[in-house]
């Protein structure tokens, strides 16, 4: 298999899209779907010929800068790609133009999990589909963070540059990820993390139909918890699940390995498993989802007070663990919403709980995860910096402590994390004037904006006053949705990197 790593990256990808059609040909064979089993088998067929026949053509092509290369392969994977994993959906669903199939796809492989459709119109071979897609397209974010954006600096990792890089220099911590060629660390990492990201997905699907989801319930929402897709083959998600609150209790635990890569790689932990308690990402994360619902909580609390109105313990629970779940859901990019979220609603007396909802996926999850956003270690540079700052109001004369490396984080980390910021906030008020062209409203626009940027397409559903019809709006608006996708998966500094003349010289 030597002779595969040599080839360009996308052409490789190119035939793993067409493997991957075995999968729901397979399954839709065994329901007896047999006009799906057809299309996703030939689809199959076609493209594996078209790989053979391009892998030939490039074997011996010899790619100088694999860095570049691999970076506009992954532009060409969510850009371009979706049009090949298109076919077999436009093929089965009949009904509807291959542009709606395609935006499907770019929503599926770019782990946002906006669809247009309604559940109940597409075949269940069709949603494994749509799952599969998604957790491949989470799978290869994990490989390709670390072995193709954070040699790049790019991703998250332009934070912690300087600091490990300093590290470095004293003896201390060597990167992995920065051993070899591209091609060798996608290999390397993509054998490594395979088995883990498998087996955590399976675990959750084992452990979902014993808490009694069907089988294809179970592994969509097993593939779409661990990709942070949100892809459910259902209506309503996990709320409409027959696994209940053991069922997202479930998929509440396995959310955490969107909140920092330490909990399923060992870059970056050479301490061992203690490196997770000390970790920024992770404990920033888990305080988000333990005081806003806390605050929630305490806002209702304080009012039955005021009014003498009795609350009963059962009532409060259910609550909270509407707000914890969900806000654990959103803040990781996944969008599931909780059977108790109307509860927690209601309990906290929210009116703007789209708000909500949208600023914890802006924040994101952990860098070098399935989750998108801004991600937490730029926002918890951002915090330390604003500390440090009201701190030199008190004593304008005090050095900053704890080291070296975390004034260097203040300072360099908060300075790169304030410039993806901006452009972060410069693209959703680009796209959402775009979209407002062609007759979105401003709150539309912006729900749209956020959920292709922020990766979070289930906020199109619960944001909103209202659902969003995705299927009625404009070309233009689904193209310019389309673009939204995949500048929130590459993220805009890989996408100005590849503008910039420096890096084609």
């Amino acid at each position: 298999m030597l002779w595969a790593t040599r080839l360009p990256l996308i052409v490789l990808l190119v035939g793993l899209g067409a493997l991957a059609m075995l999968v729901p040909a397979v399954h839709a064979y065994v329901t007896r779907d047999l006009v799906t089993a057809r299309a996703f088998l030939y689809s199959c067929v076609m493209f594996l010929f078209l790989f053979t026949m391009i892998a030939l053509g490039t074997s011996n092509y010899n790619i100088r800068r694999q860095g570049r290369s691999h970076l506009i392969s992954l532009f060409a994977l969510f850009a371009a790609l979706p049009a090949m994993l298109a076919v077999p959906f436009s093929e089965v669903v009949t009904d509807t133009t291959f542009g709606n199939a395609y935006i499907e796809m770019v929503s599926s492989l770019t782990t946002t999990g906006l669809t247009l459709f309604e559940a109940d119109r597409l075949p269940p071979s069709v949603h494994l589909w749509r799952a599969l897609v998604g957790w491949l397209g989470g799978f290869f974010m994990w490989v390709a963070a670390i072995a193709v954006f954070a040699p790049l600096n790019l991703g998250g990792f332009e934070v912690v540059a300087a600091t490990e890089s300093s590290r470095d220099q004293k003896g201390g911590v060597v990167r992995l990820d920065h051993i070899g060629g591209s091609s060798e660390r996608l290999a390397r990492f993509a054998a490594r993390l395979a088995p883990i990201y498998g087996g955590l997905t399976a675990v959750l699907w084992v452990a979902l139909m014993l808490a009694g989801d069907t089988p294809l319930v179970a592994i969509c929402h097993a593939m779409a918890t661990l990709s942070t897709s949100g892809i459910s083959p259902i209506e309503g998600g996990v709320a409409g699940a027959t696994s209940g609150y053991g069922g997202e209790f479930l998929i509440l635990i396995f959310l955490v390995f969107a909140l920092s890569r330490l909990t399923f790689t060992s870059d970056g932990r050479q301490d061992g498993w203690p490196a997770l308690i000390r970790d920024p990402e992770l404990r920033l994360g888990i305080s988000l989802i333990a005081i806003l619902p806390a605050l929630l909580f305490l806002r209702h609390w304080l009012a039955t007070i005021e009014d003498g109105s009795d609350v009963t313990v059962i009532e409060g629970i259910v609550g909270i663990w509407g707000a914890v779940f969900t806000v654990a859901s959103f803040l990781t990019t996944t969008g599931f919403e909780s059977s108790a979220w109307g509860e927690a609603r209601a309990w906290s007396g929210l009116d703007a709980a789209g708000l909500v909802l949208m600023g914890l996926a802006v924040f994101g999850g952990g860098v070098a995860t399935t989750a998108g956003g801004v991600k937490l270690l730029r926002v918890y540079a951002l915090v330390k910096h604003g500390q440090r700052e009201m701190d030199k109001l008190v004593s304008p004369s005090s050095v900053g402590g704890s080291g070296q490396v975390a004034r260097r984080f203040r300072r360099e980390g908060a300075y790169v994390a304030w410039v993806f910021f901006m452009l972060f906030a410069l693209s959703i008020a680009t796209i959402s004037t775009a979209l407002a062209f062609f007759g979105l409203t401003f709150e539309e626009a912006l729900v749209l904006t956020i959920a292709g940027l922020s990766t979070t397409g289930p906020l199109v559903d619960v944001a909103a006053d209202k659902p969003i019809d995705l299927i009625a709006l404009a070309p233009g608006a689904k193209a310019i949705i389309a673009a939204a996708m995949v500048l929130g998966r590459l993220e805009t500094l890989a996408i100005i990197a590849l503008l910039n003349p420096e890096f084609w010289r």
